[in-house]
This record gives C-alpha cells, sequence and structure tokens, in this order.
C-alpha cells in the first residue's frame, strides 16, 4: 500500500524483489543502487541474518510523476532466500505495491522457483492478497549461462495463469533488462494507483497518464537505460552462483 508523505510531498510505493537463494536479487538492486545517480537515491541499508540478509533502499526517478502536486518514490526491498527466515519474507511484503519476481534459469534450480512462487502466494495470503491483485513482473535471470532452461520452460512453469504477466531474460551481473523489469513494474503499480484514485475522486489524477510514468535512468555518466533495450552498460560481475 502506497505512503502519502504530507510533509514532503511525496508519494511512496514499496517493490519488493522475491526469489530463491542466491538468485540474483541482491545483484538487481547493488546495479540499480550504483547506477542512480546519489542525490536521487538514499543508502544501501543491509539487514543481515547468520546467513543471509535483506537489502533497502529509496530513490526518486529522474522523471517521477507527480500527482496531485505529489512527487512519487520508490523503496526496493529484497526478501531473504532462504526457507528459515520466511518470517523476515512476511515481514518485507507488508504493504507491498509491486513486486519482482527473480526466478534463477539454471535448470537445477527449477524446483527452487517453483517453490519460492508458492510461498510467495501463501505470504500474500497471509496479508488477505491474491499474487493477482499485486503488479508484477517475472525475472529469467542468469541467461548467459551454458546449463539454462528455455524460457519457453519457465514460462509454463512461473506464467502459465489465466492472466499472463510481462517477463524479461535477465542477466543481473551485466545489467541487461534490470531497468526495463524495474520500469515495467512501476508503469503497472502506478496505473493502478491511478486507477484507484480515480474511482475515489471520481475523476483522473493529474499527471496519471502513462507517458508520464517514470523511467528508471542511470547517472548521466553512464549510457542511458531505454526500458526497452535488452543491453544496458557492463557492472560488475559476481559469481554466476550468486548473481
Amino acid at each position: 500500500m502506497s505512503i502519502i508523505n504530507y510533509a514532503s510531498r511525496e508519494i511512496q510505493f514499496k517493490i519488493v524483489y522475491y526469489g530463491p537463494a542466491l538468485c540474483g536479487k541482491t545483484t538487481n538492486l547493488s546495479y540499480i543502487h550504483q547506477r542512480i545517480n546519489p542525490s536521487n537515491r538514499g543508502d544501501l541499508v543491509s539487514l543481515a541474518t547468520a546467513a543471509d540478509r535483506t537489502l533497502f533502499f529509496d530513490f526518486l526517478p529522474l522523471n517521477a510523476v507527480v500527482i496531485k502536486g505529489f512527487v512519487t518514490k520508490f523503496q526496493l526491498y529484497t526478501v531473504p532466500g532462504q526457507v528459515i527466515y520466511n518470517a523476515t519474507r512476511q515481514l518485507v511484503l507488508r504493504s507491498v505495491d509491486g513486486i519482482v519476481f527473480v526466478a534463477d534459469s539454471q535448470w537445477e534450480k527449477m524446483e527452487e522457483n517453483v517453490e519460492s512462487f508458492r510461498n510467495l502466494e501463501e505470504n500474500l495470503a497471509q496479508q488477505n492478497l491474491s499474487i493477482d491483485e499485486i503488479p508484477y513482473v517475472l525475472q529469467y535471470n542468469k541467461r548467459d549461462l551454458t546449463n539454462v532452461a528455455p524460457v519457453n520452460y519457465l514460462e509454463f512453469l512461473l506464467n502459465n495463469r489465466k492472466k499472463r504477466v510481462q517477463s524479461f531474460e535477465v542477466i543481473s551481473s551485466t545489467g541487461q533488462n534490470v531497468f526495463a523489469s524495474l520500469n515495467s513494474v512501476s508503469q503497472l503499480l502506478l496505473h493502478k494507483f491511478s486507477k484507484q484514485d480515480a474511482a475515489t475522486a471520481g475523476t483522473a489524477p493529474a499527471g496519471a497518464a502513462i507517458a508520464g510514468t517514470p523511467q528508471m535512468n542511470p547517472t548521466s555518466s553512464t549510457p542511458q537505460m531505454n526500458p526497452t533495450s535488452s543491453n544496458g552498460p557492463a557492472g560488475p560481475s559476481p559469481s554466476a552462483a550468486n548473481r
């Protein structure tokens, strides 16, 4: 659920990166954080457990939407991948506005992907929410490895619902489609917010058109990320096991 801050004139939206352990959630957030202008973002905060961690930061997009005088701001979170930290996952999911589900494309990770998606549905149900009520997109990460499942198989496992969602082939270690998936889920949740706001007010809110949705551009010192581009500037490359 979006948070309206009247003091700062901001509407804050929460996006959670969900997926199995070592699928690339941390690499996603680290890549995004590194390429957003420091003046537009907060610090990258790590809440460490014994063997896993949750990351968080917030930022103001370069082309932020203004809705009725309020600027849109985004908070990005990861959940711990290990099952033993499910209580932390539930806590992070509270008041979520949008989800990026990160799947590991390696063949041996298919069961973990399915279990993690099922766990996401169960944890949302704890809040009386359905996955179909939450704007979300799918990332098929680690597409640069040799032992990856075909995209159509991943689609069968994770995107075989009555309502299909947008999915992206991602290499989070280099940034391929990292910003594209973030742009997509942000547009979805802003559309949902605009419709709800219009239904309440009886009129369409100012700045709610799709043309006004924010583009999550990195700093001006790096090439501009086109939301439909498949490639981004190269970033630090962690090991294949945890990116």
